[in-house]
Parts: C-alpha cells; sequence; structure tokens
C-alpha cells in the first residue's frame, strides 16, 4: 500500500508539473488590407490539455465578431446604455469574422459552430477526444473585418490608423470548466496563456507598435514584414500609425512603450516619473515577466480618473507633471495587472481592482501626501470655505462610492462585471475594492495587506488565480478573524453604518452600547476617544453585529467618536459622534451654496433670494436654509422665509422629505414628503398650498433592469384669500390624487404606463396612458402613445375648464409640469407642449372634455431627426355631442424628449400652413429641470 501511494504521488507531481508548464502556442500570418479594413489571417494553433478532463470540444474567443450585427450581446449592451452610434451605424463601418475553414495539418476539414447566445464564441469539435496532458493541432484561415473605432476606440480611425484589440482568435480558458462569455464592452476577455509567433505584412506607410519582441523586420515592394513573438500571452494589443506617437523609456526593470503626453512634461521629466512608477510597482508587487509594457492613451481612456484633473490645462488646479503622472500611474498599474494576474475579470474583477486602487492610493500618501481633492482650488478665496476645500485627493475613492450608496444603486464587489450598472463597474466598485483593502489594512493595524498582495501577485503570476485564492493568501497573513471581509464587505452590499446609541457611566467604567444600523454581520469599526480634545486611545470593535455593549475605563473623556480616521466606508458618517462634556454632539455649522458633507457639523446651508414684483410684493427678500449636500441625504429639507416690503407680507416655501431606501428589496424605497407654500397671486390677497405625498418605488433586484415603478399618494390643496368685489377665476381645491407609474426605457423598446385617480368634493377622474416605442433594425422608429380619461362624477361646470381634461395644454392644477408661463398670454412660451393628457399638437376648438377624452397619437421618422405625426381622437363636454378631432404635422426631434420642435399641417382646422398667424401655432417642447437633463448625460451609467 504504501509503495501504491508513493507512485501516485509521483503521477500527481508529475501531473502538476505539467499543467504548470505545459502551454499553448499559435502561430499567426496576418495581411493588413487598409483598403477595405480587413485582416487576412492564417493561425496554426497547438492546444495542450493541461486540465485532468478529457475534451471533446475546444472554445475559442472571437470577439472581432462581436460587432457583426445589432444582435448581438455587444449591441444588445449599446443600446442599454443608450449608445446610438452602433445602432445606426452602416453596416461597412461594423465588423466580423469571416472563417473560410479550420482543418487538421494534414487538410481534414473539422467542424465549428457559433455558441448559441454568443456568437462571439466558437467552439471546435475535435474529431477525437483530446486526453489530459495531450495535444492537437489544428490550422484556421479567416478574414477579420474591422469595425470603427467610434464604438470602442478600437479599430480603424479615420486619420488611416488602426488599433487593434480581440483582432485575433484564441483559445478560452478552461478551469473548473469553461470560462466564456461574450464581449460586452468591459474590456475583460478571459484567454488561456499562450506562446505566440506573429507575421504582419502591412502598408510601409504605418509604424507598428507592440509589446512583443521583435524577431525581424523587412521592407519589399511598398510593404513590411515583421516576425514577432511573446511567450505565454493572454492578449496581443497592436497599433498600426502613419505618424508614430509612442515613445520608448527603458528602465532597470523593462522598457515601457507609451503614448500617454503631455506637452508640459519635457523628456527627462518623463523618464524621471515613469521609473519612480515602475520602482513602486515592483518593490510592492514582484518583478514583471516580460521585457516589454505597452501603455495607450485608449487604456486610459477606458479607465480615467475621474475628478478635476479632467479640467481643460488652462484652469487644471494640479502642478505640472502631476496630470501625466497619476494617468501614467493607473494606466501602468492596470496593464502591469492584466497582463500577469491571470483573474477571471468577468466574475472575481474586484482583485485586481481592489490592488490598482490601494497602490494609487499608496503611491499619492507617499509622493503627494498633502495634495488635495481640488488641487490647488483650496487656496482660493471663497473656494477655500468649502468642505471640499478641506478633502485630500484619496478622498475621492470614498465619494465615488458614496455616490452610488446614496442612490441606493451600489451591487455588491462579487457582481459579475456584466451585471454592473457602468458607473459601478467604472468607479464606484473599483474604489470600493481598495477601500475595503484600506479599510482591512487599518484593522489589522499592522503590513499584512502590503505583505498579502505581494505574496499573492508572486505565487500567481502567469497562473489561474480566483479570489478564494487572494482570500487564502489574506487570511494566512493575519493573527485577526477577517471572515466578515469577504462575507459581508465583498459578497453582498448592505450599507455599513454604526451609531452610538447609549452611554452609561458606573463607577470608574463606561458601557458603551453601539447599534449596526444597517444590520451588517460582525463588521468591525474603531471607537476613539477624546480628551482634552485630542485623541486619548483609539480601540478596534469587532464583531459588533446588530448591537455590542463594551466596557471602557472613566477618564471622563469628552467625547466618543466612531470611525474618526473614516477607515470604514460607511452610509452616514453624521451619527457617529457622542459628546459627554456638553449639550450638543456637534457644533453647528453655517454655509453658502452647497458642498460636500462635513460629518464633525450640524450643517446648515444657505443662499440669499431677491425678487420683485412689481403689482404684488415689490421687492421680495429672503433665504433659502436647507440641507442637501452633493450627495443626497435620506433626510432633505428646504425652508424659504421671504417678506414682500411692498404687500408687507410674509411669503415663502418649504419642503421636507424622507426617503427609507431598501437594499435588495424590489420594493427599494419609501418616501415620505409634505411642501407648502405661501405667495401672492393678487394685491395684497394670498394663495397657501400645502401637499403631503407618500411614494412606494420599486425596481428589480438586477439593477441594469431599466424596469421601474412608483405608487404614489398625494393630497394637494390650495386655498386663496378671495376679495369679495373680484373672486378668481380659479376656486380653492383639495384633491386626493393615487398614481401608478410603471417604466421600461432602452433604446430600442420603451414602454410605459400611468394610471391616475383623482377625488376631490366637486369631482372625482380615472385616466390611463401607454407609451410605446420601437427601434426597428433598419433604423425606423415608430412611437405610439393612447390616453384615456372620464369623470367618474363631476360638479365643476361653474369653474370653467380648469378641471377638466386638456387636448392639448392641461391646465397642471396638480403642479406636475414645468410650464415656462403658466397662462395663455399669447407669446411665444404659451406655445410650450406637454406631452400630457390628451397630447395634441393643434390648438382646436375643442381644447377641453369635461366628461370623457380618448386621444391616440402616433409619429414615425422620415430623415434622422424629422418625424410625420398624427393624433386623433374623441372628447365629450356636457350638452354638446362627441367630438371628433384629428390633428397632424411635421415633428423636429432636435434632442429626443427633450427639446423638439412640431408645426401643424392638416387638422380639423383645415390646412394650417396657409392660415393667418401660423407662427402662433407652431409648438415646443423643452425640458428645463436639472435633473431630468442632467439625466440625459448619465443614463447610461446609471
Amino acid at each position: 500500500m504504501k509503495e501504491y501511494k508513493n507512485v501516485l504521488t509521483c503521477i500527481l507531481c508529475l501531473f502538476g508539473y505539467l499543467i504548470g508548464y505545459t502551454q499553448h502556442s499559435s502561430i499567426i500570418r496576418a495581411v493588413l488590407n487598409s483598403d477595405n479594413h480587413t485582416l487576412e489571417i492564417r493561425q496554426e494553433f497547438t492546444y495542450q490539455n493541461s486540465s485532468p478532463d478529457t475534451l471533446s470540444i475546444l472554445y475559442f474567443n472571437d470577439w472581432a465578431h462581436s460587432f457583426s450585427d445589432k444582435t448581438t450581446p455587444l449591441g444588445k449592451r449599446f443600446s442599454e446604455e443608450y449608445i446610438r452610434r452602433f445602432y445606426f451605424a452602416e453596416p461597412e463601418e461594423r465588423g466580423y469574422t469571416d472563417i473560410d475553414f479550420i482543418q487538421t495539418p494534414e487538410k481534414k476539414p473539422i467542424t465549428w459552430t457559433r455558441v448559441d447566445q454568443h456568437p462571439d464564441i466558437i467552439g471546435i469539435n475535435l474529431l477525437s477526444p483530446l486526453l489530459p496532458t495531450a495535444s492537437r493541432k489544428f490550422v484556421l484561415r479567416y478574414t477579420v473585418k474591422l469595425p470603427d473605432d467610434q464604438f470602442t476606440r478600437f479599430g480603424f480611425t479615420r486619420d488611416g490608423n488602426y488599433n487593434l484589440r480581440y483582432w485575433y482568435i484564441n483559445p478560452v480558458v478552461y478551469q473548473n470548466g469553461w470560462q466564456f462569455y461574450s464581449n460586452k464592452f468591459l474590456d475583460d476577455q478571459f484567454s488561456a496563456l499562450t506562446d505566440y509567433q506573429v507575421q504582419f505584412i502591412y502598408p510601409s506607410e504605418y509604424t507598428l507598435t507592440s509589446e512583443l519582441n521583435v524577431v525581424s523586420r523587412e521592407k519589399d515592394n511598398g510593404h513590411t514584414e515583421i516576425w514577432l513573438e511573446g511567450k505565454k500571452r493572454s492578449q496581443l494589443p497592436v497599433y498600426f500609425e502613419k505618424a508614430p506617437t509612442f515613445y520608448t523609456i527603458k528602465d532597470k526593470h523593462l522598457t515601457l512603450i507609451s503614448n500617454l503626453d503631455d506637452n508640459e512634461v519635457m523628456g527627462r521629466l518623463k523618464t524621471v516619473i515613469n521609473e519612480r512608477i515602475l520602482d513602486f510597482i515592483s518593490e510592492h508587487l514582484g518583478a514583471y515577466p516580460y521585457e516589454k509594457l505597452l501603455v495607450s492613451s485608449l487604456d486610459y481612456k477606458e479607465n480615467k480618473i475621474y475628478g478635476l484633473n479632467q479640467l481643460p490645462k488652462v484652469i487644471r488646479p494640479f502642478p505640472d507633471g502631476f496630470q501625466y503622472e497619476i494617468k501614467q500611474l493607473k494606466t501602468i498599474t492596470l496593464r502591469f495587472l492584466e497582463n500577469t494576474l491571470q483573474v477571471n475579470p468577468r466574475k472575481d474583477a474586484w482583485v485586481r481592482d481592489g490592488i490598482l486602487v490601494y497602490l494609487m492610493s499608496e503611491y499619492i500618501q507617499r509622493y503627494y501626501p498633502n495634495m488635495k481633492l481640488v488641487g490647488n482650488f483650496n487656496k482660493v478665496i471663497g473656494l477655500r470655505w468649502f468642505h471640499i476645500a478641506d478633502l485630500d485627493f484619496n478622498d475621492q475613492y470614498y465619494l465615488g462610492y458614496k455616490n452610488m450608496q446614496r442612490l441606493n444603486l451600489d451591487q455588491a464587489l462579487a457582481e459579475p462585471q456584466d451585471e454592473l450598472l457602468k458607473f459601478n463597474k467604472t468607479i464606484a466598485n473599483p474604489y470600493k475594492a481598495g477601500l475595503g483593502l484600506r479599510y482591512l489594512e487599518a484593522y489589522e493595524e499592522d503590513e499584512s495587506v502590503k505583505k498579502s498582495i505581494k505574496e499573492f501577485y508572486n505565487t500567481f503570476r502567469l497562473k489561474y488565480a480566483t479570489s478564494k485564492d487572494f482570500q487564502a493568501t489574506l487570511t494566512h497573513n493575519t493573527t485577526k478573524d477577517i471572515q466578515w471581509f469577504f462575507d459581508d464587505f465583498v459578497a453582498k452590499n448592505d450599507k455599513v453604518d454604526f451609531k452610538i446609541t447609549d452611554i452609561k457611566k458606573k463607577s470608574d467604567s463606561l458601557y458603551v452600547t453601539i447599534k449596526n444600523k444597517r444590520d451588517v454581520n460582525m463588521m468591525p469599526v474603531p471607537l476613539s476617544v477624546y480628551k482634552d480634545n485630542k485623541i486619548d486611545t483609539t480601540l478596534w470593535i469587532s464583531r459588533v453585529g446588530a448591537r455590542k455593549t463594551i466596557k471602557l475605563p472613566n477618564t471622563n473623556p469628552d467625547k466618543l467618536i466612531l470611525n474618526e480616521s473614516q477607515v470604514v466606508p460607511e452610509f452616514n458618517m453624521r451619527n457617529n459622534y457622542q459628546n459627554l462634556s456638553g449639550f450638543f454632539d456637534k457644533p453647528l455649522q453655517f454655509r453658502f451654496l452647497q458642498d460636500v458633507e462635513d460629518p464633525r457639523y450640524s450643517q446648515l446651508f444657505l443662499i440669499p433670494e431677491f425678487e420683485f414684483n412689481n403689482v404684488y410684493d415689490g421687492l421680495i427678500v429672503g433665504s433659502t436654509f436647507y440641507n442637501r449636500t452633493l450627495f443626497r441625504r435620506p433626510f432633505r429639507f428646504q425652508i424659504t422665509p421671504k417678506y414682500g416690503f411692498g404687500s408687507q407680507r410674509v411669503l415663502g416655501s418649504a419642503s421636507f422629505v424622507y426617503s427609507h431606501l431598501r437594499t435588495q428589496k424590489k420594493m427599494n424605497a419609501i418616501t415620505y414628503g409634505f411642501s407648502t407654500s405661501v405667495s401672492s397671486y393678487a394685491p395684497d390677497l394670498l394663495v397657501r398650498s400645502f401637499t403631503p405625498s407618500l411614494r412606494f418605488s420599486f425596481r428589480p433586484l438586477a439593477l441594469r433592469d431599466n424596469e421601474s415603478q412608483t405608487l404614489t399618494f398625494r393630497s394637494v390643496n390650495i386655498f386663496r384669500e378671495i376679495d369679495p368685489n373680484d373672486p378668481p377665476e380659479t376656486p380653492n381645491y383639495s384633491v386626493f390624487n393615487a398614481r401608478y407609474r410603471y417604466s421600461n426605457p432602452n433604446l430600442i423598446h420603451l414602454f410605459s404606463f400611468i394610471g391616475d385617480l383623482q377625488v376631490a368634493e366637486n369631482f372625482s377622474k380615472i385616466s390611463a396612458i401607454w407609451n410605446y416605442r420601437k427601434l426597428f433594425l433598419n433604423n425606423r422608429q415608430l412611437n405610439l402613445r393612447l390616453f384615456a380619461g372620464s369623470f367618474l362624477f363631476n360638479n365643476t361646470e361653474a369653474d370653467g375648464d380648469f378641471f377638466s381634461y386638456a387636448l392639448d395644454r392641461p391646465t397642471d392644477y396638480l403642479f406636475d409640469f414645468n410650464y415656462l408661463v403658466r397662462n395663455e398670454s399669447g407669446d411665444f412660451l404659451s406655445q410650450q407642449w406637454i406631452p400630457a393628457e390628451g397630447g395634441f399638437k393643434s390648438q382646436l376648438d375643442t381644447p377641453f372634455a369635461n366628461r370623457w377624452i380618448t386621444t391616440f397619437n402616433a409619429n414615425t421618422n422620415i430623415w434622422n431627426w424629422v418625424y410625420a405625426y398624427g393624433d386623433v381622437g374623441l372628447v365629450k363636454s356636457s350638452g354638446q355631442n362627441t367630438q371628433f378631432v384629428y390633428d397632424s404635422g411635421i415633428r423636429l426631434s432636435l434632442v429626443a424628449d427633450y427639446f423638439e420642435l412640431f408645426f401643424p399641417i392638416y387638422s380639423n382646422k383645415g390646412w394650417e400652413i396657409g392660415q393667418p398667424g401660423y407662427s402662433n401655432a407652431i409648438r415646443f417642447m423643452i425640458t428645463i429641470s436639472p435633473t431630468t437633463l442632467i439625466g440625459l448625460f448619465t443614463r447610461e451609467w446609471y
């Protein structure tokens, strides 16, 4: 039996040796045709089965084919993020792979297929099973049509250059099964390490740049033939340029090739900066296994540093060279990790992201410890008074993550990359991962995190690894229990929020109760004890759970502060203070305008306001007091007291909103609101309003799903002071409103539904709106809308049509719409069109209905942003026959749903174009809400 075990051990060792050192190999011969933007490729591949399994089919990445049409996973991803350029691109601007054949070296055909739902993955059916440690050779011939670089910045450029990534067929990683997935513009291909020999033939007007070693180069008949080689490579980025932009810096570690540039940085300084970066990375990670490292401006654009460093040079608040240095730092570190750490970037991206952000923050701490988030702006009079001017450069990581926390859109680090919102994938999750390693480092109070990162890199350099391997390395190097980090911080997106709830003094001891408000299991938090306005001691409270009471010696401290150093990325740090020697836990601070929140103070912001109303109030002076900061708070208030010197009356408004955010719940928020206002509507007469509201918000647990639902209840109450000699045209009223809204928008399909019920003393009405938009594969767009509404009872005829359904311009008695003017003044602003109720554009002789209304609106594009529209409907008012109404015209969708013009042509009024005053019939739609306008630019991020 002992001999049997020895033999088995030898076999396992031999098998482990083969797994560690056997390697796929590939010989690629590629001809660049610049006339039709293609690569003619012949590829000889030797596949080495390093797994313990017998394989009958081999899978390969063919991500060049992900550009082949609008319905690939890449095309769908573009549509989800409202990236229109790919959907509307011409066929010749897209890319594809045309495979001529796959065969054995003896020219025996091998069948292959594209994987269902993954057209950019091919499966090669082997003629016979491939046993462990065995290899198989085959030959591929195919043509790659390169895409336009406008989609992903890679492909052929408008100035005739070529930026190539994912341009060839390469093997999928087999690690506990096949690890294949489609290209979704995430820069996360997971391909097996392979030894490459590459021959390129291309026009001699180009200069080729890559990080492979040049074996030979020859020029003949206007073409250049070059042989390149590289061992154990996962990616082969290549750049063809007519005017070379790359420069080379030779360091003692390696040769750096880059085209990241800054005109303010001279050649020698570039060398010094890059040598310092490479020394730093080598110190914290280890040796780079290749001779060359290629970093490009496109790599940086895919992974930018977001902040004030992106401002134009003339106003950028950072010293010369800093912009270049941090760009190089991030891009070099990222490429360093991508080329050497073989972790699945779709499943375990947080490992590389965390190490990247950790190293960047370490670099800033070492070389720029006094650098502020706003740079030199912190010295500008006025700007330096804001708290944001006090923040360090590394504080950007917490701010970027907190933004998504406060929006309740944060996602777990363990979430696959293709399920993350773009903001989370690009900014929030990498920042959270880096913050997490900082959190872990502070908790362990030693160098174990730094040691673990270096050990992990050197152990798994050019080997396949998982997040479990990283966890094992971190756990091995610490004496503390850090399971909470992986079970809670990494695996979940629960908010972290600690609070001191109770302090009891008993003889010479203090009993302090700490509450974990978000019920995150067992996460630690530091507690600082202040005495004589300085830290007396800091201790870590571990395994807090939902609530924990600890005993401290009573040294008569001034105050206790949780997370004073802010190493724990909490949802709310404002409740971490407990004052033991005064009445208030924190002093009150007044600030002008808006700022980031400072948890050390109870902040109140104010903005002075001045108005003038010649008719009613004369000069109006007031100020808005509010607690809203740059990042949304659960509780928000705004109080605006004003005084009218002409009317000698107190005016103003106030609103209070509290949002109860629910993590990982389909009903993700409950919002309570109350608003009130007092204003003049006539000389010596006031109108008062108050509106309590309650809203339930629903969103799928998969946040990339654009579906959303809200259920809102509110009561709108308007009361006017009445002059008996001149009663107002519109009455006092109180309306209870219940509204359900469903929306599921994206570029290809949009569907929404609104159901509305209104109940008042003198009327009750119900209505519904259906919206549907479809973008067809031929780029034709169809927009359909149906509105139906009916009064359940209506005793308001004496009030005119104030509460009636409107065919083209609602009276907006519930104050739902952002009208530029709220009266029919006859000027251009009164021609504003709102997509509500009847939705007509022409102003017909039957503009209202006080019984029921049904309308159908449709439009389709004639050419690009020029649409033809048509509306039909039936309106019924008391004492009148049912009226059939219609109109038609041209819609210019200059910015869809945000700025549009409508030109009526034909309606119940006849040919409108030839009628007098036609300019008054032209309607326009404009969105003036800042939040909505910002959404136009941020919708692909959230």
